[in-house]
């Protein structure tokens, strides 16, 4: 998610899950080549597994940024056939791809020549006035002959003429049978779902069908769900969270962060909906939207945020 899932982002949240695997915002291949890849690309080992997704639409630019990806430690390299913003659309990328599934067939061939880890694709069901059946069809096919290893599928259409970005991921229609339809097609093939899907009984549902659950902006925004994911998905143990750790954890990441010449806010942004349904809750989004984003603002802000919260009961929201 462009702007949000920053390294700062990441770290927090592989905070909460050490399994789950994540996603970065999408970087346009010519930033990685040309732009200043310490600040695009770098990040902490903890965070990983981590996946560098790209955009672009050149198949030697998207080898070279993979390859770039690779060196940097990524995990797997993901291919954005699904951003619908102006941005992207400018630069004939992201969603627009889904109209052009050969160049993005060529452009995954590319990317498995150049790399050994994994490189997967992340699309829409379809685009404007595209059909989604024949449409995904033609995409999958194609990405999957090219060597791609597996497909990410956002279970909406994307209308790049007359809504927003906004708009697209709220207004067209959920359509998850299109997604479940295609992984019966593919069954050897792994298809992963996105959209949506607010909480992890629906991600969990969702397997019934298909090979894996994508959650965007519900982990963005509620994070202490992602708590429950290593023992919901990974086998861990369902132990109480230890909250502690965490506040040691981000207070240390914050003043190393503030050493190198950030701000205590670069990293507080992501955390402030972690909090959701506890006691104090409101007064700890209060400490992170206005002290934490202060000059001279350091880890004791933080601090002080998470001790106006009660952890050991859950209540309504506060």
């Amino acid at each position: 998610m462009m702007d949000w899932t920053d390294r700062h982002c990441r770290f927090f949240h592989h905070q909460l899950t050490r399994e789950a695997l994540l996603y970065t915002e999408m970087v346009v291949a010519d930033a990685v080549i040309h732009g200043a890849r310490e600040r695009l690309l770098g990040f902490d080992d903890s965070e990983h597994p981590v996946a560098l997704q790209l955009g672009g639409a050149d198949p030697g630019k998207l080898a070279e940024a993979a390859r770039i990806g690779e060196a940097f430690g990524y995990d797997e390299i993901n291919l954005n056939v699904g951003c619908p913003s102006d941005r992207v659309q400018s630069g004939t990328f992201g969603a627009c791809l889904m109209k052009t599934p050969v160049l993005v067939a060529d452009c995954v061939a590319a990317m498995k020549a150049a790399v050994k880890i994994p490189v997967t694709v992340k699309c829409r069901i379809g685009v404007d006035e595209q059909d989604p059946e024949p449409a995904l069809d033609a995409l999958a096919d194609g990405v999957f002959a090219a060597g791609a290893d597996a497909l990410w599928v956002h279970a909406r259409k994307a209308w790049l003429e007359g809504l927003s970005p906004k708009e697209n991921r709220d207004v067209p229609p959920l359509d998850y049978g299109r997604v479940y339809r295609l992984k019966a097609r593919k069954q050897n093939k792994f298809i992963g779902i996105n959209g949506g899907i607010q909480s992890l009984a629906e991600a969990l549902r969702h397997l019934d069908h298909v090979d894996g659950a994508m959650l965007g902006r519900a982990a963005y925004h509620t994070p202490g769900i992602l708590t429950g994911i290593d023992a919901a998905f990974y086998g861990g143990t369902a132990e109480p969270f230890d909250f502690a750790a965490l506040i040691d954890a981000m207070a240390d990441y914050a003043a190393r962060h503030i050493e190198q010449g950030g701000r205590l806010g670069h990293v507080t942004r992501h955390m402030v909906g972690l909090f959701h349904g506890l006691p104090g809750a409101r007064r700890y989004r209060q400490i992170l939207s206005t002290e934490a984003t202060k000059p001279g603002a350091g880890p004791q802000v933080l601090k002080a945020a998470f001790a106006e919260v009660d952890f050991g009961r859950t209540a309504e929201a506060a």
